[in-house]
């Protein structure tokens, strides 16, 4: 488990949870160095004093903002950590919401929440069981309570953050949000109007259908993959694997949506191993060539081969 970068409490009302903040994911990303292409030489960065030419160490080194072009105010470690901020050392729960009612794209790091001592156990596991019992309880009928999520602020990292509270397994998770002014506006990428029949919109209905599954899949990056593969075989003095030959349309081809749609249902189901008998998704609609004309009269009941209409048998004079 990797060291805590945050040590403090989590508070909800008055009950109070001592708490160590740690890193939830880690990256596997392959990191380059830079380096001189004619030699390989590395490519070395110095912190060097612009007033005094020298070269310096961290521990020489502190934070200042720039009020001006020729004036940095210097801020200390002790000036951030005895700021008159309530959440300086808190994780200060403001609110409780129904989970569905977050906008994803505010979700920011995840993090773990590690009980500190023996006296955060009892509350730190009944935190946990009411956010993980909201979803199951009754409201007297068989309504059931949206899940709910811990709204929190926090400062975390030399700034305040707002925080989501949520269970994972048996760990309280936190993951970061961004406030709301720091999400851009999607209004100006958004296509400019289109039309779609309702053949399409009921094509990539089927689709979904095809492609649905009870969990998230086992999902691995191919990526990451392919870059080890090409760094081995450089390192080993080998040719570099072929790349695969892609065979996706062009950005600006024009796309028969139908075609399309239905190439991608059968793909779909060969990928889950079905037939076209054993899809639980219904065919999806064709092109309408011609548009039927409703007509007045009524046509004339067909009768099933083999079989005559009985004739009533006439009455007596």
């Amino acid at each position: 488990m990797p060291r805590p970068i945050w040590s403090g409490a989590v508070s909800f009302g008055l009950v109070t949870i001592p708490i160590k903040v740690v890193p939830a994911t880690e990256s596997h990303a392959i990191s380059f160095r830079q380096v001189h292409t004619e030699d390989g030489g590395r490519i070395r960065y110095r912190k060097i004093c612009e007033l005094h030419g020298k070269q310096l160490r961290d521990d020489e080194i502190g934070k200042g903002y720039e009020v001006s072009k020729d004036t940095i105010v210097a801020v200390t470690d002790e000036d951030l950590a005895e700021m008159p901020l309530p959440t300086a050392k808190a994780i200060e729960i403001v609110a409780f919401v129904p989970a569905a009612s977050i906008d994803p794209v505010r979700i920011g790091t995840s993090y773990y929440l590690q009980p500190d001592g023996q006296v955060a156990g009892k509350p730190y596991v009944l935190l946990r069981k009411a956010l993980g019992r909201s979803a199951a309880r009754q409201l007297g009928s068989s309504a059931k309570v949206a899940a709910k999520v811990a709204v929190a602020k926090c400062a975390l990292r030399g700034r305040e953050r707002l925080g989501l509270l949520q269970v994972k397994d048996d760990a309280l998770v936190l993951h970061t949000m961004h406030w709301p002014d720091e999400v851009r506006s999607p209004e100006t990428l958004t296509p400019q109007a289109v039309e779609l029949s309702e053949d399409e919109v009921t094509g990539a209905l089927a689709l979904m259908d095809t492609m649905a599954e009870e969990h998230l899949p086992a999902l691995s990056d191919r990526y990451r993959d392919a870059l080890e593969e090409v760094i081995a075989a450089k390192a080993a003095g080998r040719q570099r694997p072929a790349a695969e030959d892609s065979e996706q349309a062009a950005g600006g081809e024009v796309v028969d949506l139908m075609a399309a749609l239905n190439a991608s249902v059968t793909a779909a189901k060969e990928a889950h191993g079905e037939t076209d008998d054993e899809a639980d998704v219904h065919d999806l609609p064709t092109k309408n060539t011609a548009t039927k004309k409703p007509t007045s009269k009524k046509s004339p009941a067909k009768q099933s081969p083999g079989k005559k209409t009985p004739t009533r048998p006439k009455k007596a004079g």
